[in-house]
């Protein structure tokens, strides 16, 4: 039985012997030829790929484009490398760094809710009144439109970069409390472009009108607005004072003309019996 499993496994082992017998006779070819060796593994910093920049060094420049990126994923660098002799330069210690001068009116402050805290407590967040409606809003200028809407920007880049904050930090309150106060603004906004768009639509009727209107000149040349008929009762209202003067200093001047035909005829006519005899003196006492 032995010698039946010998002789099974004779024809196997001859092919096994000649793959031993080529490896090493490859093996020898590879000692025997010269400049052939192997001195180290794949580097990527090998010596003549190197840039020497110290005093006296020859210059060798790395043409390597592909130097530090991955050969099977295609990462690395985006830019060459420079691989030199030069030390590298080692961190400051923070406690060691100068103080860094920060403007405490900068605009970028307005995108917290003060100088230390990156976002907004929920309690902080809750304290907010309701919206402004259309009808309010109808009752402001331009100006304070144009305040309230900058306002309610810089109120919604801060609950933002609370929301950010919180996300980022995952800290998983307070989201609830900042879009509810997110919600109240953005409302607010959409009153004042309701507000907005109903002016706009008055002013439009109103130039469609004006173009039809001989008072009211677009071409801007001279004045806007002539108002003819107010002009008119206003050169009506000037004139009647006039001539109620000038009536007033002629019945005054037929009086006084009347008064003079009046008075000789008078003299005249007086009676003498009518004239109260005068009182004699009386006489000085004599000393």
């Amino acid at each position: 039985m032995a010698m039946a499993a010998s002789a099974a496994l004779r024809p196997s082992m001859a092919p096994l012997g000649r793959i031993s017998a080529a490896a090493a006779a490859a093996a020898a070819t590879v000692t025997a030829a010269p400049g052939r060796t192997q001195t180290a593994a794949f580097s990527t910093s090998a010596v003549l790929l190197k840039r020497h920049r110290y005093p006296g060094a020859r210059s060798n420049k790395d043409y390597s484009k592909k130097r530090g990126e991955s050969a099977l994923r295609r990462t690395g660098t985006r830019w060459r490398l420079s691989v030199s002799d030069e030390p590298l330069p080692r961190p400051v210690p923070r406690d060691q760094l100068p103080a860094i001068e920060t403007d405490p009116d900068h605009g970028l402050w307005e995108f917290f809710p003060d100088h230390r805290t990156v976002a907004a407590a929920p309690e902080e967040d809750a304290k907010h009144g309701r919206s402004w409606s259309v009808e309010e809003l109808r009752h402001k200028s331009w100006e304070d439109l144009h305040r309230l809407w900058w306002v309610c920007v810089k109120e919604r880049n801060r609950i933002a970069t609370g929301n950010w904050e919180r996300n980022k930090s995952k800290l998983g309150f307070g989201e609830a409390e900042a879009l509810g106060r997110d919600r109240e603004v953005r409302a607010t906004m959409r009153a004042i472009k309701h507000t907005l768009t109903e002016r706009f639509y008055a002013w439009e009727d109103a130039v469609k009108l004006a173009k039809d209107d001989p008072e009211v000149n677009l071409s801007g040349d001279g004045p806007a607005f002539t108002p003819s008929h107010f002009l008119e009762g206003e050169e009506e209202a000037a004139v009647a004072p006039a001539e109620e003067k000038e009536g007033e200093q002629h019945a005054a001047e037929g009086a006084e003309e009347t008064a003079e035909k009046t008075a000789p005829a008078a003299v005249a006519a007086a009676d003498p019996a009518t004239i109260p005899a005068s009182k004699p003196q009386a006489e000085a006492p004599r000393l």
